[in-house]
């Protein structure tokens, strides 16, 4: 055991490392980035606007129906949870991982709403660490579990999109 990790520490880090939580710290460090441009960069205009608010909904509207689906379903929803099903249908036909897809239509979107080229760049960092991070481990767990199944799966469906 770490010296400097206090007991249960290890148990509460764990339960803290959500994609969510990945999310919003991803969002501050964008606004952060977006606050302290030494180039004072910006394409904020009406439409960008309008289109950072469709991102962000439609990343919400995505990420929720993907959510309940998975309830529907009766099958694990959190990251290191073991399905129960393989759910293939409905917005899990037209992507493999429509929550994280969701993930980052939000922070696509809130980048937008900054109105800073110079936070563009956390969006693809944060698809990457998300995949690394959860996508690939879900992936392996659903290929040990519905092996044939997971195979069509992955033949018929992207990723992401």
């Amino acid at each position: 055991m770490d010296r400097f990790r206090k007991p249960g520490q290890a148990g509460l880090m764990r339960r803290l490392d959500l994609p969510p939580l990945w999310l919003v710290l991803f969002g501050a460090v964008a606004w952060v980035i977006a606050r302290g441009d030494p180039w004072n960069l910006s394409f904020s205009c009406p439409e960008t606007d309008l289109l950072a608010g469709l991102l962000v909904g439609g990343g919400v509207l995505v990420g929720l129906l993907a959510v309940l689906q998975l309830r529907r379903a009766r099958t694990a929803v959190m990251p290191r949870r073991e399905a129960s099903q393989l759910v293939t249908s409905g917005l899990f036909a037209l992507s493999r991982n429509p929550i994280y897809l969701g993930f980052v239509l939000v922070l696509l979107g809130w980048a937008l709403r900054l109105g800073s080229p110079s936070a563009l760049p956390l969006v693809p960092i944060y698809a990457w660490w998300i995949e690394r991070r959860y996508i690939v481990p879900e992936e392996a767990a659903l290929a040990r579990r519905f092996p044939a199944a997971f195979v069509r799966y992955c033949r018929d469906t992207r990723r992401w999109i």
